[in-house]
């Protein structure tokens, strides 16, 4: 390797950006706990509703005249 480019490496590996740094760490326990939060019910009320509208409208659809018929 070039000179240039094991320098470029071992500022990489200083730089406390890396996959080990205490920043990665801190993101992956984030990350780890918003995943493991559940849906709230307030929000799995309002996709119910968006579901039950969306198949009113569907059936409302194809029940419906079309023009020319």
């Amino acid at each position: 390797m070039t000179q240039q480019r094991v320098r470029m490496q071992a500022g990489r590996a200083e730089d406390g950006l890396g996959p080990t740094s205490d920043i990665g760490s801190r993101l992956r326990a984030l990350y780890g706990a918003v995943q493991d939060e559940g849906v709230p019910n307030q929000l799995l009320d309002l996709l119910e509703k968006l579901d039950n509208a969306e198949q009113a409208q569907s059936q409302a659809a194809k029940s419906a005249p079309r023009d020319g018929e």
